[in-house]
């Protein structure tokens, strides 16, 4: 088999991937008819690049030139998300309603609360949802696109409007609020040399930020 077949198959490969994975999101969020997509996602990608590059630095996974430049990204970031928010909500909101809120919000918010709600966040969202967005959906798009700057631009685009259809049960608001993230944290992977651990801080810090505003009673 030639180069150029080669690499032809392994686009296709890669497209299929995506697809499937894409039918995850949306047979979850959506349709209701799989299971959650996060980890579904992490696992798939997980042995996909590792059977398929030999290790987990595809996905980001790799020791940055600059810890300081990754941790400065990743607070931009997340500044930028959270003001994000104050004016699609202040628009849409009138439009389409409030946005509806996770299930992990409710309860009394104390120290057990609190504790366990931040495990959550670092574990399932930070980490879990880095690697299904950011890390995989990404590389594999990218991957079917034939791997350019352009290709990953336009793989950073889906994985965040999937990303976007990850939060469908937060409504219309929700999923436009939530894809806006997701080109954010897409926009903070490539900048960081597609550096995983820039989006998982970046992730991280919003939604700890959320949470502690919570449990200080300064958010509903």
């Amino acid at each position: 088999m030639g180069e150029a077949a080669k690499q032809t198959r392994w686009r296709v490969i890669s497209a299929a991937e995506f697809v499937l994975a894409a039918a995850v999101v949306l047979g979850h969020n959506v349709w209701r008819v799989v299971p959650n997509e996060v980890p579904i996602l992490a696992v798939a990608a997980l042995a996909s690049v590792r059977l398929r590059e030999g290790g987990w630095a595809a996905l980001g996974f790799r020791r940055p030139k600059s810890w300081v430049r990754v941790v400065l990204i990743a607070v931009v970031a997340a500044v930028l998300r959270l003001v994000m928010s104050v004016p699609i909500e202040a628009v849409l909101t009138p439009i389409w309603g409030a946005q509806a809120t996770s299930s992990i919000a409710s309860g009394p918010h104390d120290v057990r609360w609190l504790i366990t709600t931040l495990a959550i966040v670092w574990t399932f969202a930070a980490f879990g949802e880095e690697i299904s967005y950011r890390g995989y959906l990404t590389l594999r798009g990218s991957d079917a696109l034939g791997d350019s700057t352009i290709a990953w631009i336009i793989a950073t685009v889906a994985a965040a409007v999937l990303f976007g259809f990850g939060h469908y049960y937060k409504g219309p608001v929700g999923i436009v609020d939530s894809g806006g993230a997701g080109l954010i944290l897409g926009a903070a992977y490539l900048l960081s040399g597609r550096c995983l651990w820039t989006t998982i801080l970046a992730h991280g810090l919003i939604d700890t930020t959320g949470v502690i505003l919570l449990y200080l009673g300064l958010a509903s």
